[in-house]
Formats: C-alpha cells, sequence, structure tokens
C-alpha cells in the first residue's frame, strides 16, 4: 500500500524513530493492486469506472478523517464513528455508502508475553479474549478501513482480496468481505481455544484434589461474556448483507456474506453452549465443596465422639468424693484403662463402618 501523512492535529504518545504513515491506500484494478501517482488520481480513475480505492488507517485524526471525508464524500456520523471508536457491531446505510463496523477479538495465551498494537512485549493479563474493531465505509468506487485496538489482522485481509476467487465479483466489496471473512476466521479459532479451556477446567474441577478450582471458571465464563458481546451482535448486519438489496454490492454477492452469517450463528451457539457448561461446572464445584466441608464435619464430629469417652472417665474420677471404692482397688487403674480403650475402639469401628472416618 502506498502511504503519507497529513499535517497532525495531535501529539503521538509514543513517538518512534521511523513515523508511520497515517494514511495508507492501494489501487485495484481487476482485483490486484496498480501503481497510481497519488490517492487523488486514483480516486479520479476509479471514478470513471476503472478499479476501485481501498484507504486503510489505524486510530485516524479528526483533522485526517475530515480531509477524507472531503473526498470521498463520508457522512459526518461514519467520521465521528472512525475518530472515538465504536464498540458494537452495526451496519449503516448514508444515501450511497454503506458504515458497517465489525469486534474482533484475539485469543490471549497467558503463557507467553502479550503484545500491543506498536509491538512491544508486556506482561500478560489475567484476560482470555482480548477485543478490538475494526470499521468498514463502502462507497461505489472506493472502501475506507479503520482500526481501533485489538491485534492488527489487515495483512491477512489484504492477502486475502489480493487471492480473491475469480468468481466473485469485483469491487470494494471484496475488502468489506475480506475483513469479515478474516474476523470470521478469529471467532472459529477462538471459540475451538476456549473450547479446550473449558475442558481443563472441568478437568480440574473434577480432579482428585482436595482444592477445588472455581477461580479459573469464573474467569473464563467472564471471558466468554465479553467473547459473545463482540459476536451476537455481528449477526444481525450479515443477514441484512445477504438478504437486502444495497446499490454497493451486487446480488450474486450475496451468498458470500450468507455463508460468513452462518458460521458467525454457529460461533453464537457454541459460545452459548459453553457458558452453560461453565454454569454447571460452577454448580458441580460448589456442589463437591459443599460435600467436602460435610466430610470434614463428619471426621471431626466422629473424633470429638471418641475423645469424649476419656475425657468423660476422667471428669468422673477427677471428682472428690470420699467413697469411690474402685480408687483403693489394685487392678482399678488398669481396668479402667482397658474400658477407656475399648470403648474408643467401639467408637472407632462404628464410625468407619459408617465411613464418617
Amino acid at each position: 500500500m502506498t502511504g503519507y501523512t497529513f499535517e497532525p492535529d495531535r501529539p503521538d504518545p509514543k513517538p518512534k524513530g521511523r513515523a508511520r504513515p497515517e494514511v495508507l491506500w492501494s489501487w485495484y484494478v481487476e482485483g490486484k493492486a496498480h501503481d497510481a501517482p497519488d490517492l487523488e488520481t486514483a480516486l479520479a480513475l476509479a471514478k470513471t469506472g476503472d478499479g476501485f480505492v481501498w484507504v486503510g488507517l489505524h486510530h485516524p485524526s479528526e483533522q485526517t478523517m475530515v480531509r477524507l471525508g472531503a473526498q470521498l464524500g463520508i457522512h459526518e456520523l461514519v467520521i465521528e464513528d472512525a475518530v472515538l471508536g465504536h464498540r458494537r457491531s452495526k451496519l449503516e446505510r448514508f444515501d450511497d455508502t454503506l458504515f458497517m463496523v465489525v469486534s474482533t477479538v484475539s485469543y490471549v495465551d497467558r503463557t507467553a508475553p502479550a503484545t500491543d498494537a506498536d509491538g512491544e512485549e508486556h506482561e500478560a493479563g489475567p484476560e482470555i479474549v482480548s477485543t478490538g474493531e475494526l470499521m468498514i465505509a463502502l462507497g461505489p468506487h472506493w472502501v475506507l478501513t479503520s482500526r481501533h485496538h485489538g491485534k492488527s489482522r489487515m495483512a491477512e485481509v489484504r492477502a486475502e482480496v489480493d487471492d480473491a476467487s475469480d468468481e466473485m465479483p469485483d469491487g470494494p466489496w471484496r475488502v468489506l468481505h475480506a475483513c469479515l471473512s478474516v474476523a470470521a476466521d478469529d471467532f472459529v479459532r477462538v471459540v475451538g481455544q476456549m473450547e479446550e479451556d473449558v475442558e481443563e477446567c472441568e478437568e480440574g474441577v473434577f480432579a482428585q484434589t482436595r482444592h477445588t478450582e472455581i477461580d479459573r471458571a469464573y474467569q473464563i465464563k467472564r471471558e466468554l461474556i465479553e467473547f459473545r458481546r463482540c459476536v451476537a451482535p455481528l449477526c444481525g448486519p450479515l443477514s441484512q448483507l445477504a438478504q437486502r438489496d444495497y446499490a454497493v454490492i451486487p446480488d450474486d454477492a450475496r451468498p458470500y456474506f450468507r455463508e460468513l452469517n452462518d458460521v458467525v450463528v454457529e460461533v453464537r451457539e457454541n459460545i452459548v453452549a459453553m457458558e452453560d457448561q461453565l454454569t454447571n461446572i460452577l454448580q458441580a464445584a460448589l456442589a463437591r465443596a459443599s460435600i467436602e466441608d460435610n466430610r470434614d464435619m463428619r471426621k471431626i464430629s466422629a473424633a470429638v465422639a471418641i475423645l469424649a469417652v476419656p475425657t468423660t472417665l476422667g471428669a468422673v474420677y477427677g471428682m472428690n468424693f470420699d467413697n469411690i471404692p474402685e480408687l483403693h482397688w489394685q487392678y482399678g487403674y488398669f481396668v479402667l484403662m482397658g474400658v477407656n480403650l475399648v470403648l474408643m475402639l467401639v467408637l472407632y469401628l462404628i464410625f468407619r463402618r459408617i465411613k464418617w472416618l
């Protein structure tokens, strides 16, 4: 992609040695990227029906979006969302322009150091799923993508656009489809990795150990809720793309969006199933913890009952009565100790038989 930078209206919070272009763009003709002198020339050629222009942004400034909005004829509400970000997936139409927000997810490996958007490593946090958003504005001869937060997958999107099937209708809608396709692939990958986490959590809860892993189950369930908030809102916009008429999307492109909708619906169903499974795991873990507590109380009660025998005998013979005949008996002590041991042994055998010990 070709890049250039507008004069920024805000300082870079993390200045780097090599400045990153604020705007990247490519001119596509018949599915292949071609060279053009500048963005204005590429847009003029695309407007005459010669391909389309793909403009890519990352955390654009307001000044950048205002200038691009004037060039591309973008609605002011789209400019506002592109600058400030929008956390929920949605699809809107402004005259002949479509605007879509896609929530993105990536799996965070807790055993490896996390990497931020600038490629810097830091200590991994407790989260399992990292979320972001990608915004796509689609016009008749151009498409604009703006990424906010989350892991960058634009290299995969570009590769999918470049490797698109010849049977797919040409046009800027291919970029929209590629963005949604990569996001759906990430959904499938993350849901598979979280299924492994749920299985490991289940094994940990039902393992033959004294400690029951409940914290891990709560953490996974919390992350699943965040995951579902990213996936569920996307089903509606995909269904609209597959069923409704839009001027910027050809009719023979609908089956491709219908296929993506089926994938996202399946992922959503898997998330709901995992949430139900985790609920059952938590209930089983709490029930098991309660059973373990009852077992401990039984053991304590049995021990108290056994120790009550010598305590009672000691209390009786420790009283200062003048007339206790066996105190003066030659074998009184040995008989008393024998009775003490026999009673304690009998109680021990009884508690063992009823499995209190």
